[in-house]
């Protein structure tokens, strides 16, 4: 069992967490949830003893081995990727060695003799004699081929940096496993394999991550911070949001019949009080009144924006035709003879690893990249709003909040309307004075989305809008898809958002293209398109 014991923690004058107690136990995975800056990665880093906190301990039983998914990626630059995973479990590392150095000596002395009878007991012990091959069905399922295991770690790149690292940190079935935002750089494949993996490990696992999708399928618990405390709540992440939204609503109920009740009895107090008659009955329900308390709902570090796309036309029966499009990228066919259309009340959503096609594609649809042959055509009745996966080109001129978004909004407008927008995209006070150059990923990513909303357009392309965003953010991004009435083509890493929003699939490889009116669940079920699925990405 893993406890935090009245853990407090504070910047300055901004509270993190204040006696904060938690329990958890074995077989349980928990999803550590909470607002961007919560503290989520900053209470693992305690569990871990990677960070003090200014009050409080952290207890485990002294037997038990705590894992954590490195962030450094070139921590391990100098050393080979089997290595490095081992390196998991630091004990059985430090033993391999030993012994591999001992058995390397010509001849041994009666000490090193004896020291190397002790090593094979408590290698053997450990599992040591399995541990390669168990390192390689770690790194297998994580798409990381057994060829790599000798390479040294600074001959790959970031993406199989970080999957080597979760195989560090899945290796040697640890106690306690600590993991932050372990499905970045994951294919939908090793997502999948790591979900079953965690599903059947019989530990403790303490997760944080934004993946809504990933949270249902492993988590058996929500451990949810917010108002500098942490709560705990029984089911997947689905199940606390509803719990916790209910229990919101009810308390807003309670409150506003307390308001009511309380103003009820204030004018019957102020009429009656100086009745004779009425005097007691004045005097009785004033100390009714001083019972009533109407607490004030706490401030909660938890957010939604208000996010919602109005085409101010519907579509025409003419959406989006694409004949025979190509493009090639430094010498690489990125795009090769594609062709489809678009119809009415579809929502298109692009997947596959195949990123950069994505991402092409949406920039020669957008108008920003020309084809290299090949042709598209939107319908007369349609205008379109582009999200682009890299936008430091709109925040370049470093101009303040308010000025940026000036330049968007309808000339008939004034700056309360600026004001009153921006604060339901969650810049209020006099954070619509902060200059674009210093906004967060989340924040600049809220601005595009800010952006969009008043182009009153009827065909919506996003490239990975839900990078940078919380869980708060993504939400209301994907109730507003949803709610949509008009067509839509985009790419997102988050399970959910496809899932929910899409009605027609296309996947994009390197050697074809798959084209479904299914939805996404379906789609990555289906043994044929899995098929199909392999031959576009054979080499």
């Amino acid at each position: 069992m893993l406890q935090a014991t009245n853990i407090a923690l504070s910047y300055g004058k901004r509270v993190i967490f204040k006696d904060v107690n938690i329990k958890f136990t074995h077989g349980n995975c928990y999803g550590l949830i909470g607002a961007n800056g919560a503290g989520k990665s900053t209470f693992l880093k305690i569990l871990a003893g990677q960070k003090d906190a200014d009050k409080g301990d952290v207890s485990i039983d002294p037997k038990e081995r705590i894992a954590v998914l490195q962030q450094d990626q070139f921590a391990y630059d100098e050393e080979t990727v089997l290595n490095t995973v081992i390196r998991g479990h630091q004990k059985l590392y430090d033993i391999k060695i030993e012994r591999e150095a001992l058995y390397a000596k010509t001849e041994l002395s009666e000490e090193e003799g004896m020291r190397c009878g002790d090593l094979e007991i408590e290698f053997g012990e450990m599992n040591g004699y399995e541990a390669e091959s168990d390192a390689y069905v770690l790194l297998s399922g994580l798409g990381i081929s057994e060829e790599m295991g000798e390479m040294k770690m600074k001959e790959l790149d970031g993406g199989d940096k970080v999957r080597v690292l979760l195989a560090q940190a899945l290796f040697g079935n640890p106690d306690i496993l600590l993991l932050d935002e372990p499905t970045n750089n994951l294919d939908v494949q090793s997502i999948a394999w790591l979900q079953e993996f965690l599903i059947r490990f019989p530990n403790t696992v303490i997760i944080v991550s934004h993946d809504r999708h990933f949270l249902n399928q492993v988590c058996t618990h929500m451990a949810d911070i917010d108002y500098g405390q942490i709560k705990v709540y029984v089911g997947n992440y689905d199940f606390w949001y509803q719990a916790s939204q209910l229990a919101l609503q009810q308390r807003q109920q309670e409150n506003k019949k307390a308001a009511a009740k309380v103003a009820e009895l204030k004018e019957f107090i102020q009429r009656f009080s100086s009745n004779a008659s009425k005097a007691k009955q004045a005097t009785s329900r004033k100390k009714l009144l001083d019972k009533i308390t109407v607490d004030d709902m706490p401030v909660s570090s938890r957010k939604y924006p208000w996010i919602a796309f109005k085409p101010e036309r519907a579509c025409g029966n003419v959406i989006l035709e694409v004949d025979g499009l190509s493009k090639k990228i430094e010498g690489v066919d990125v795009l090769k003879d594609l062709t489809f259309s678009v119809n009415k009340g579809e929502k298109i959503g692009f997947v596959g690893t195949y990123g950069l096609a994505k991402t092409t594609l949406f920039q020669i649809l957008a108008g920003e990249l020309e084809p290299d042959s090949g042709s598209f055509r939107w319908g007369q009745t349609i205008t379109t709003s582009y999200f682009p996966k890299e936008n430091s080109q709109f925040f370049k001129d470093n101009l303040r909040l308010l000025d940026w978004f000036g330049e968007f909004i309808p000339p008939t407008e004034s700056e309360s309307y600026s004001r009153g927008f921006l604060g339901r995209m969650l810049f209020s006070g006099d954070e619509v004075e902060k200059k674009t150059g210093v906004l967060s990923g989340g924040e600049k990513v809220r601005c595009l989305l800010a952006r969009m909303m008043l182009s009153g357009a009827n065909a919506l392309i996003l490239d990975e809008p839900t990078n940078h965003l919380d869980l708060e953010s993504i939400t209301s991004l994907n109730n507003g898809l949803i709610a949509f009435p008009e067509v839509i083509l985009f790419s997102s890493h988050d399970h959910e958002c496809v899932a929910t929003v899409a009605n027609r699939i296309i996947e994009l490889g390197p050697q074809g293209v798959i084209d479904k009116m299914i939805c996404y669940d379906d789609y990555l079920e289906d043994a044929a398109i899995a098929e199909q699925r392999e031959a576009i990405y054979a080499k």
